[in-house]
C-alpha cells in the first residue's frame, strides 16, 4: 500500500499526520474509561458524566468545519498547534471540575474541541493538498490507522494508569502526552502553512463552495449516513465500559475490548484505503454499515464473556473509523480539494451530531432502564439505514491508471 507513497516527503508527511491523529483520537477515545472514576470520587452520576462526553461529541465535530475553514483560508499549521495546545489544557484541568457544567467546559469544550482541531478534516485536507490523486486513498488509510492505533495503545495504558495513580493522575498525565504530537505538525506542514491548491470554486470561494454542497443530494445523503456512523460509534466508546461492568466483567475486558477495536481498525483502515483506489466508496461504505448490523445482531444472542466481547470489539474495530477515508473521499470527488477541509468538517459535524445523541441517550438509557437494550435496537437500525443511503450517492466510476511497463 506504501508504494503509492513513493516519495520520501510525501511518506514522512503522511506518516506525520498519522501520529498526530495517535495522540489526538487515542485520547479522545478513551475518555469511556473515566465515567465510573469520576462517578466513583465526584458522585455525579454517569447520566451528568455522559453528558458532559455527549457534549464533547458534538463539539468534537463543530468545531471541524471551522478549523477545517481555517487551516483552508491560512494553512493547517497554527490550527493544528493551537488544536494540540487547547486539548492538553481540556486534560489538564479535568481533575479541578467537581461539577456536571465543569466537566462540560473541561472534557465536553476545551479537550474535544482541541482534539477536533488536530483532527480528520484538517490532517487529511492537508496532506491531500501535497499529493498526486493516485495517492491520496492510501494516505487517508495511513492516517485512518493513526487514530485506531492510538486508541489501541491509549486504552491499555491508561486503565492501568487509573488503576496504579487515579483518575486525576492519570489525566494530568494525559494532558503531558497529548504535547508529543507538536513535533510532528513541523513534519506535516513543512515548517509553514501550506498554499491552498487552487482548482474548483473560485468565483464566490468559500461561501458559493458551501451553498453548492448544500443543495447537492448526495452530499446530503452522506451526511444522513455518517450520522447514524456517529450515533454507534459515540455509543460505542462511550458506554462500551459500562456494558461490561453490567455483565459483571472485569474493567480489563473492557479496556482490552477498545484496543482490540482500534487494533482491528489498523488493518480496516489500511484495507479500506486501499480499495477506495479499486471500487466506488459508496459501495465500500454500504458494505461496512450493513456488517455492523449483523455485527451487534449476533452479540446480542451470544453469551456474554470476555471472548464475546473481544470478538465482538474485533469486528466491529474492522470498520471503526474506515468510514473516515471513503466518505472523504467522495466529498473530494464530489467538489474537489479546495475547500476539502471546510465540506469534510461539515460531515464530520453531521457525525458528531449523532454522536452527541449516541452518547447522551446511552446515558439517560442506563440511568432509566438499567442496561442499554433500547440502544442497541436503535445502533442495528440506523446501521442498517445508513447502508441503505449511500447507494444512491452520485459517484463517478473509478478510473484505473495502469501500472507503467517494467524497463
Amino acid at each position: 500500500m506504501l508504494r503509492v507513497l513513493n516519495r520520501p516527503e510525501h511518506l514522512i508527511a503522511t506518516l506525520a499526520a498519522a501520529g498526530i491523529l495517535i495522540v489526538t483520537m487515542g485520547t479522545r477515545q478513551s475518555l469511556g474509561l473515566f465515567i465510573a472514576p469520576i462517578d466513583e470520587s465526584t458522585g455525579l452520576g454517569i447520566a451528568s458524566i455522559s453528558l458532559a462526553l455527549a457534549v464533547g461529541q458534538f463539539a468534537w465535530g463543530a468545531i471541524q468545519p471551522v478549523a477545517g475553514a481555517i487551516a483552508d483560508r491560512h494553512g493547517p499549521r497554527a490550527v493544528l498547534i493551537g488544536g494540540v495546545l487547547i486539548l492538553a489544557l481540556g486534560c489538564a484541568v479535568t481533575p479541578f471540575m467537581h461539577t456536571g457544567f465543569g466537566l462540560i467546559v473541561s472534557l465536553g469544550l476545551l479537550s474535544a474541541m482541541g482534539s477536533g482541531a488536530s483532527s480528520f478534516s484538517v490532517l487529511i485536507a492537508a496532506i491531500s493538498h501535497r499529493l498526486p490523486l493516485e495517492a491520496r486513498g492510501a494516505a487517508s488509510g495511513v492516517i485512518n490507522a493513526g487514530g485506531s492505533f492510538g486508541q489501541f495503545v491509549f486504552a491499555p495504558v491508561l486503565q492501568k494508569l487509573i488503576q496504579a495513580v487515579g483518575w486525576m493522575g492519570t489525566m494530568w498525565t494525559m494532558a503531558l502526552m497529548t504535547l508529543a504530537a507538536l513535533p510532528l505538525i513541523g513534519k506535516l506542514t513543512g515548517g509553514q502553512g501550506v498554499t491552498p491548491v487552487r482548482q474548483t470554486h473560485q468565483a464566490g470561494g468559500l461561501k458559493r463552495a458551501i451553498g453548492e454542497a448544500a443543495r447537492d443530494r448526495s452530499y446530503l445523503l452522506l451526511h444522513a449516513s455518517f450520522f447514524a456512523c456517529g450515533f454507534h460509534i459515540a455509543f460505542l466508546a462511550t458506554h462500551l465500559p459500562g456494558e461490561v461492568k453490567l455483565c459483571g466483567l472485569p474493567p480489563s475486558v473492557a479496556s482490552w475490548s477498545l484496543a482490540i477495536i482500534g487494533l482491528a481498525n489498523i488493518a480496516g483502515s489500511l484495507t479500506i484505503g486501499a480499495c477506495i483506489a479499486k471500487y466506488r466508496s459508496k459501495y465500500l461504505l454500504a458494505a461496512m454499515y450493513a456488517s455492523r448490523t449483523v455485527l451487534i445482531a449476533l452479540y446480542l444472542i451470544a453469551p456474554r464473556t470476555d471472548l464475546t466481547f473481544y470478538l465482538f470489539a474485533a469486528g466491529m474495530g474492522f470498520t471503526w473509523l474506515a468510514t473516515v477515508p471513503p466518505t472523504a473521499a467522495i466529498v473530494g470527488k464530489l467538489f474537489g480539494i479546495r475547500y476539502l477541509a471546510t465540506l469534510f468538517g461539515l460531515t464530520l459535524l453531521s457525525h458528531q451530531t449523532g454522536g452527541f445523541l449516541g452518547a447522551w441517550l446511552g446515558g439517560l438509557a442506563i440511568t432509566r432502564f438499567g442496561d442499554f437494550g433500547w440502544m442497541w435496537y436503535a445502533d442495528m437500525t440506523l446501521a442498517l439505514l445508513a447502508a441503505l443511503l449511500t447507494l444512491p450517492i452520485r459517484e463517478a466510476l473509478v478510473v484505473r491508471v495502469p501500472a507503467p511497463a517494467a524497463a
